[in-house]
Parts: structure tokens; C-alpha cells; sequence
């Protein structure tokens, strides 16, 4: 689930709150080069404003022209059950809608009557929770349940489950100006993020330039990581270069459901670190094993721009469950403590 999918639900409930009708479609499958995943969203309504899409701009028009006619009869709408759409399932189809390669696309369209569910689900989301949402295309009846991040899409032509999640979230430690960059990088692609810096300096700095989707959160950063409760949708990074800093941060990131932990620094202070981390805390290999660093994709880069490039491109990497990267050294905690055990306890 998409954070624009989310800022689509959420302009529905403003929709039907000021009396608008609104019509929902949902991509359920795709074949060929289909420009959006299934479950992504379209909105359309009565006047033909709309939010989100389904397919880049190839059959949103006809899909708004189709939603509009029926939503001017009032009493037909108020009746209407979802329905199958599809296109592009013929070569002359296909090309009359632009669909590239061939693409086919079918599509769930459905009347929308309550908007209890979708505020249930905001609300949800809000809390960082993964709800699923079970469509029965007979009735129009909605049912929510919680739901893993594992958990797929999932349609049979009866019913519709998609799931709605919490924005992306990402935690930095440290509010420099590499944070300053990686946070403006990390807003962009609509991550909300959060800066831990105790360092009364470094955090008015930060106060000054912020912009709208970061925000500073005051207190020591490994009692702000547990206080956070880290999930599946979070991602945490280190880069004060300082270890009184960054090393207690890092061993609450390590041991919670973070689906990404990095940390600044080069490969032996890396090396440093794990095995710092390792004697003094008692974390297990396979905790050890999750911390990036160096932190980011190797990419040669040389500025705070460069830098910060390389690491929002990583955690983009592991938000989308791709492998990733060799970033440096393999992560073999047990060679590391024997091979590494005279290395000073080196900044990291």
C-alpha cells in the first residue's frame, strides 16, 4: 500500500463529508507493462475532480466519464454494487487506451456509501497500524481486520482483500547537514520523517530549515527509537559520528522490527562498531548482521548531496523487499570478532 493511496482515501472522506458522491476503482490484476501495481487507487467524483490513478493516464478518462454518468443518477448510485472493469484485453484495445506493450489491466469499480471504513482505516494508519480491507463484490459489504506486512493482495472475483498500511517512516539520528539533506530527500518521497539530535546546536539548525513531513523529536536517541516502537514500515539512521550517540540508538534499532538500520561511517569504523556492539551489549549475530554500514549504495559519492542520494536509494532499495547491494564488508560477525578484536573502538 502506497502512502498516495492513503492521501486518495483520505480525500474521499473529505468528498463524502461535504456531501459529495464518490466513486472507488482499484487495479486488482495486471499482464504486460502495466503502469500501476494492483491495488492502487482512483477516486472520481460526482463533478469529475479526482485523486489518485490507475494506470498512468491511459483509461482514466473513460474511467471518469463511465463513474460520472452513473453517480448523476443519484438513485442509481445509492444502489449500485462493484462491478468488473477491464482493458486492454485485445490488441485494438490496447491501443485505442495508449496501454504499453500490450498491458491489460481489470479493474474493481465500486460505489461508495460509508465513509465509516475509510476513517477507520486513517485512523489506523495513523497509529502505524496494517489493516486489511475485504470487499465483497456481491453486497458492497466492507469488513477490516489487522494484517501482516507478508500479507498479499489478494482477489478471487468475489472478494477483494487490499491492504492499507502506515507512511513510511524514517527515524534519523543526528540533525547535521547530511541529515538535513537525507530528511528534504526522504520528504520528497513522502516518508515521514522524524530527527533525534540532543545536541542543542545541531537541533536549532534543524528547527530553522525543516519543511513540512519532518518533524524533531526532543530526548536522548535509544529512548527515543524504544519509545517509537519501530515496525516493519521504519527505517533508522545513525549519522552523528558520534558513538555515544549513535551506538545506543543503534542497539534499540537492531533488536526492533525496523525493516532498515544503517549507519555512517567508513568500513573499519563499521567493523569497530559491530564488534564494539557485540562485546559490550550482547547482540545476537543475526542482530549484528542487520546494520548497513557503510551506510547507503555505493556510488562513489563524494558530497553531503551525493551522500544522502546513496542512502535514501538503499532504504528505497529495502522498503520494496529488493536485494540489496554489496555496501562493503559481508557481515560475518564471528570472523569479524576474531579478526577484528585488536581495532581501537574507532568513531563510527
Amino acid at each position: 500500500m502506497e502512502n498516495l493511496d492513503l492521501g486518495v482515501l483520505s480525500d474521499v472522506s473529505t468528498w463524502m463529508r461535504a456531501g459529495h458522491s464518490v466513486s472507488l476503482i482499484t487495479v486488482v490484476e495486471t499482464w504486460g507493462s502495466a503502469p500501476r501495481p494492483p491495488g492502487a487507487l482512483l477516486a472520481v467524483r460526482d463533478d469529475g475532480v479526482v485523486s489518485g490513478s490507475v494506470s498512468g493516464g491511459c483509461v482514466e478518462d473513460d474511467l471518469i466519464a463511465r463513474a460520472k454518468s452513473e453517480m448523476q443518477a443519484c438513485t442509481k448510485h445509492m444502489e449500485a454494487k462493484p462491478s468488473m472493469l477491464a482493458y486492454g484485453i485485445g490488441k485494438d484495445e490496447a491501443a485505442r487506451f495508449g496501454l504499453p506493450c500490450g498491458g491489460c489491466l481489470r479493474l474493481v469499480q465500486e460505489p461508495l456509501h460509508d465513509v465509516a471504513w475509510i476513517d477507520a482505516v486513517l485512523a489506523r494508519a495513523a497509529a502505524h497500524r496494517l489493516v486489511a480491507r475485504t470487499l465483497t463484490l456481491a453486497t458492497g459489504e466492507v469488513t477490516l481486520q489487522d494484517a501482516l506486512r507478508s500479507q498479499p493482495m489478494k482477489f478471487d472475483g468475489l472478494t477483494l482483500t487490499t491492504l492499507f498500511g502506515p507512511r513510511w517512516r524514517l527515524v534519523l539520528i543526528g540533525a547535521g547537514q547530511l541529515s538535513q539533506v537525507v530528511a528534504t530527500m526522504a520528504t520528497a518521497l513522502d516518508f515521514e520523517v522524524l530527527v533525534c539530535d540532543p545536541r542543542e546546536e545541531y537541533a536549532l539548525t534543524f528547527d530553522a530549515k525543516r519543511t513540512s513531513g519532518m518533524r524533531r523529536v526532543q530526548g536522548m536517541p535509544d529512548d527515543v527509537v524504544r519509545e517509537l516502537r519501530p515496525d516493519a514500515h521504519t527505517a533508522i539512521v545513525a549519522l552523528t559520528h558520534d558513538p555515544k550517540l549513535d551506538d545506543m540508538a543503534l542497539i534499540e534499532a537492531l533488536v526492533s522490527d525496523a525493516f532498515y538500520v544503517g549507519a555512517l561511517g567508513s568500513r573499519r569504523n563499521q567493523q569497530a562498531r559491530k564488534l564494539r556492539l557485540a562485546e559490550h551489549f550482547e547482540l545476537t549475530d543475526a542482530q549484528l548482521a542487520r546494520l548497513h554500514g557503510p551506510v547507503g549504495l555505493r556510488l562513489g559519492a563524494r558530497t553531503s548531496a551525493e551522500i544522502a542520494v546513496s542512502i535514501v536509494a538503499e532504504i528505497v532499495q529495502a522498503k520494496n523487499s529488493l536485494p540489496l547491494a554489496d555496501t562493503g564488508v559481508p557481515l560475518v560477525v564471528q570472523a569479524e570478532r576474531s579478526s577484528l578484536s585488536a581495532l581501537p573502538c574507532a568513531v563510527g
